[in-house]
Parts: C-alpha cells; sequence; structure tokens
C-alpha cells in the first residue's frame, strides 16, 4: 500500500484516514471483547476451581501483549507502520476457531498468546497512526478517539457475545461472531489503510524533535531514569493491573454470586463507561493539565473497588463498575497524550511502545497477584489490596508529572 502523499497534520486534512483507523479499531476491540465475557464462564464450564487457573488466560495474555508492544514500536520505526498492523491481522485470524473447538484449558492459554500479539500489535499501530496525523495539537483528542471507539466495540461485543451465550451456550455461536470480525477487520485495513510515515517525518521536522536514540537509551528513560515519564508509565501498568483483576477475579465475583448472565453484563458496562468518556477527557485534557486527569482517574479507581467490595448487591456492583469504567476512561487516553506530549516524534513509536509493554503487563501482574491473593485469603482482601494500589499510583503522578509538559530535548 503506498504512503499518503499530501503530508498534512490535522483531524479535517486527514477525516478520510481518521474514519477508516476507527473502523480498523473497532474490530480490533470487538475481537477481544468476546473473551471479555466468555472465558471465566468457560474455565468455570471446564470445572476449574482455583482463581489463578481460571485467570492463567490473562496471565499468559498479558505477558504476550506485553512484549509484542515492546517490538511492535521498534518494528513500525524500521519498516513501517502499515505492514505491522498487517502483521498483527493476521496472527489474529486462528484465535476463535481455536476457542470454537478447544477441549482443554492449555488450548485456550495457547489462543490468548495468540490473541495477546494481534492486540499489542493492532491496537498499538492503529493509536500510533491516528496521533501521526492528528499531529501536535490533537494528541488527546487523537488518542481519546481511538480508545473511546476501540473500547465501546469490546463492551458492544461483549454484549452480543454474553446474550448469545445466554441464549444458545457458550459455543458454537459466540466465537463464529468472533471469527467473522477477525475477518473483516483484515480484510479492511488491507484494502484501505495507507501508512503514515510521512506525517511523522514531517512532524519531527517542524518541531525539531532530532535524532532517533537506540533502544535501551529509550527503554531507560522510559522505566526508570526520567521521573516524568515514569509517573505516567506506572499509572498506566496499575489502571491495567485493576482491569486484570476485574477481567479475572470480579467475573469470577459476581458470577459466584449474582450468575453468569450478570457477571458478562457487569463486564461490558464497565467497557462501556471506561469507552464512551474517552474521546471527551482526551480531548479537554489538551485544554488544561494532563496531570489532573491521570491523578484523578486513579483515585477513582481506587473509590470504585470499595464500593465494589462493601456488598455483592446488584446495585452495588453495577455502581462499582460504572465507576471503575469512568475513572480509567479519565486516565487512559491522557498518559498516552501526556507521554507523546514529551517524547521526541522520531523515538516515539520505540517509546510508547516501551509504555505500551509496561502497562500491559499490569494485566499479568494484576491476574495473578489478585488470583494468589484471593485463593489464598479471599477475594474481598484482594480487591481491598487493589484499591489501595491505586490511590498510591495517583499520588505519585500529583507529585512527579509537571504541569506543563515540552518535547525533552536532551
Amino acid at each position: 500500500m503506498k504512503s499518503i502523499q499530501k503530508t498534512e497534520h490535522g483531524v479535517k486534512q486527514n477525516l478520510l484516514q481518521i474514519i477508516l483507523l476507527i473502523i480498523t479499531a473497532i474490530f480490533v476491540g470487538a475481537t477481544i471483547g468476546i473473551e471479555r465475557t466468555l472465558l471465566v464462564p468457560l474455565g468455570l464450564e471446564f470445572g476449574l476451581q482455583q482463581a489463578t487457573v481460571i485467570t492463567s488466560f490473562i496471565v499468559v495474555f498479558g505477558i504476550a501483549k506485553a512484549f509484542t508492544n515492546l517490538i511492535a514500536g521498534k518494528m513500525a520505526d524500521i519498516i513501517g507502520r502499515y505492514k505491522v498492523l498487517i502483521i498483527g491481522w493476521l496472527i489474529g485470524i486462528p484465535v476463535p476457531l481455536m476457542l470454537l473447538y478447544a477441549n482443554d484449558w492449555t488450548t485456550v492459554i495457547f489462543a490468548n498468546m495468540l490473541l495477546g500479539i494481534n492486540q499489542g500489535i493492532c491496537w498499538t499501530l492503529t493509536l500510533f497512526m491516528k496521533i501521526d496525523l492528528c499531529g501536535p495539537n490533537k494528541r488527546g483528542f487523537g488518542a481519546g478517539v481511538n480508545e473511546t471507539f476501540g473500547y465501546l466495540a469490546v463492551a458492544f461485543a461483549g454484549f452480543i457475545s454474553t446474550e448469545l451465550a445466554n441464549f444458545y451456550g457458550l459455543r458454537p455461536f459466540p466465537f463464529i461472531f468472533g471469527l467473522i470480525l477477525v475477518l473483516a477487520g483484515t480484510t479492511i485495513t488491507a484494502v484501505f489503510v495507507r501508512d503514515t510515515t510521512q506525517h511523522l517525518s514531517k512532524e519531527n521536522r517542524d518541531l525539531e524533535g532530532g535524532d532517533t536514540r537506540s533502544w535501551f537509551f529509550i527503554f531507560k528513560q522510559m522505566s526508570y531514569q526520567n521521573s516524568r515519564l515514569v509517573s505516567c508509565v506506572q499509572a498506566g501498568l496499575v489502571r491495567n493491573l485493576t482491569d486484570g483483576m476485574a477481567w479475572g477475579l470480579l467475573m469470577i465475583f459476581f458470577a459466584l454470586n449474582l450468575g453468569n448472565r450478570t457477571a458478562g453484563t457487569f463486564q461490558w458496562v464497565m467497557i462501556a463507561s471506561f469507552g464512551v468518556c474517552q474521546v471527551f477527557f482526551g480531548w479537554l485534557s489538551d485544554r488544561t493539565q494532563r496531570k489532573i486527569f491521570i491523578s484523578s482517574g486513579m483515585v477513582i479507581i481506587s473509590f470504585s473497588l470499595l464500593i465494589i467490595s462493601w456488598s455483592a448487591s446488584y446495585i452495588s456492583g453495577l455502581l462499582g463498575v460504572i465507576l471503575l469504567g469512568i475513572g480509567g476512561a479519565l486516565m487512559y487516553p491522557v498518559v498516552i497524550a501526556a507521554l507523546s506530549d514529551q517524547i521526541p516524534p522520531i523515538w516515539r513509536a520505540t517509546g510508547l511502545g516501551i509504555y505500551r509493554f509496561w502497562r500491559d503487563l499490569g494485566y499479568a501482574i494484576g491476574a495473578l497477584m489478585s488470583g494468589i491473593i484471593a485463593d489464598s485469603i479471599g477475594i474481598i482482601p484482594a480487591i481491598l489490596i487493589v484499591a489501595i494500589i491505586s490511590a498510591s499510583s495517583g499520588i505519585v503522578v500529583l507529585i512527579f508529572l509537571p504541569s506543563k509538559l515540552g518535547i525533552l530535548k536532551n
């Protein structure tokens, strides 16, 4: 596919490609939305008892997605965004077929490893390409649009798969639906989406972003050397640590107390509230201070978990998952925008790939940690411990992230 010849930044100037990338993100999100509501009930149907065993598929997914993020950004810098995006879609095609015919948990775990690679590439690249097209003045909007439509698609697919499973069983129809989504996403990307490398190059020239840096230099900056960057990275990790628990342990908690259908409903309601607000919060953060959105989002996440742990009733669960989604929406696209404000464009893809490595490692950490704690001392203590971690993360952002952000020159 040829690159776009006219290299202007802005939403209006690149509206068609942004819309196509939104459609692509919708299919990326819908692909994982099916799993968010079906795999925990499938594990219970297989007769699995321990939380750590049931949530093992999330651990594998998180690790696979995290390490894929680590290399996807660098690959995008080397061979271009479009080619890497196509590779991601091709890896995702076998996943619904494997889940459709799986007769043991090992197959489910392997399918989730492939899904993690698919999501690590496709979600990362649709995000990068929107940021490339929107330009420096609309980064929050670009990130917000990507996450809003992507996660609304996760919620919608979760709703459809929950209802299909309720009426027809966990298999085969929900996973046939998943196969259709993957094939449609692959086709639309291959035929219509174009590369954005020229937009990236133009932005780097315009902002005097400097030369590229070694991967190890960027990794150190993102992981422990630069407190401004690290404060953002840890917030992303902790938020997905919370989501790893919500995907696994909270699904088990709600399923045991309120039934599989309610558990699935709460899952897609949480994701919908997470998705619907992101474009607004991302846009608003372009006009105010990023740190306020990130820190307040982490505190609201903590508060939502306290509500959920207070009672196993339908009302407290529903209120808790809605607030859990809104808290995540406040900070999720804004962290990406805050990092993009600071990272030179020439190594932005690599830097954001490293951020997404640490962030999505949170899935594995959250699922594993909460599962071990739940098996040892109970589900409620596990939820409360994660609530404390989330509030602490918000405080770290308040302390270390400056109110005014700019490109790092050195």
